[in-house]
């Protein structure tokens, strides 16, 4: 009698591979948790424009309702980014996952440097309401970042099929 197992039929190969994500489990449940993200970072910059623009009327007039309106696109190329990028890429390896959001991120902040830079010197807008609501937006954005990840229910382990 021998012990090899490819000699029994009822002992099922050992895999060789990983299986592949099947639709439904972990990939669905880390999407619903970008999505969150997502959501709730528009809704916050969509409050933030109408708060900005209002009280940066009141504060400074015209100059501070276009420092408002330039902080939240600011915030919104700076927060949005990454969350897009998560979840149009969150299907791939993660080699592919990791060389778009470095790269997201590295165009995120040279479009905002570039901005900033090419804003500097001009006087149309106010300074302090767009520090201000750009301030508001990127940490608002990065807790609701972690408050989706912390509350999103991914697994672990995926159950095999």
């Amino acid at each position: 009698m021998t012990t090899d197992p490819a000699d029994r039929p009822d002992v099922p190969e050992p895999a060789t591979t990983a299986p592949a994500r099947q639709p439904g489990t972990t990939g669905a449940a880390a999407d619903a948790v970008f999505r969150t993200a997502l959501r709730d970072t528009l809704l916050l910059l969509g409050a933030l424009t109408v708060l900005g623009v209002g009280i940066g009327w009141l504060v400074a007039g015209l100059p501070g309702v276009w420092g408002a309106l330039i902080g939240v696109g600011l915030a919104l190329v700076f927060s949005g980014t990454t969350v897009v990028s998560m979840l149009a890429t969150s299907h791939s390896s993660p080699q592919k996952m990791a060389a778009v959001v470095m790269g997201a991120w590295l165009g995120k902040v040279i479009v905002v440097i570039v901005v900033l830079a090419l804003l500097r010197d001009l006087d149309f807008y106010s300074k302090p309401v767009l520090a201000a609501v750009l301030a508001a937006g990127v940490l608002g954005s990065a807790y609701l970042d972690y408050r989706a990840v912390s509350r999103g229910r991914v697994p672990y382990v995926e159950p095999s099929a």
